[in-house]
């Protein structure tokens, strides 16, 4: 498993992706919506390791603001190949980056880190369906066409995939 820090939304923005998440899942399609755990929640991935030590969520919780920006989340993107995982692209702002940044730079010693969350590597987005099968990406996307969302940035968690467990770093708006 991994450990991370991501980027939750603010309510609107929260429900307007899960909606996304049901619309694939009314369809027959995988959907985030299957994991009914109640972390599982839309968010922008800011760094991922395999371990993230306890000095660093010190760190993190006295030097990251809680974050008060605009987010707009823009088109569709897949990655992968037969089975795809679909996501929404985030419109990169000065802030996420900004922010993207600061934990990244405070977090570099981790272990293991995922090379595709280095600055200059990193694709935000928001995770909509894990492994669709690419026989059901056009239907995918006309169900999703619905514009951009826009919404607000809320807070920055942690999440231990080992313990299953969360906890915000930053403090609620």
């Amino acid at each position: 498993m991994v450990q991370s820090v991501e980027l939750l939304f603010d309510e609107a923005t929260d429900v307007a992706v899960r909606a996304e998440w049901q619309r694939l899942w009314d369809a027959g399609m995988p959907s985030r919506t299957r994991v009914r755990a109640e972390s599982n929640r839309p968010h922008i991935t800011l760094f991922v390791a395999r371990h993230i030590p306890p000095e660093i969520d010190e760190l993190l919780g006295r030097r990251i603001a809680t974050p008060s920006f605009h987010i707009r989340l823009g088109g569709l993107v897949m990655f992968g190949g037969r089975h795809v995982t679909l996501s929404r692209l985030v419109v990169p702002s000065k802030a996420l980056l900004s922010l993207h940044r600061s934990v990244f730079d405070l977090a570099a010693h981790a272990t293991e880190i995922t090379p595709h969350i280095r600055p200059g590597e990193w694709t935000p987005h928001v995770t909509l369906a894990r492994r669709l099968p690419a026989d059901q990406i056009a239907e995918a996307a006309r169900l999703l066409d619905g514009g951009d969302i826009i919404g607000r940035a809320s807070v920055v968690r942690r999440w231990d995939g080992d313990a299953k467990r969360e906890w915000v770093v930053t403090a609620p708006p």
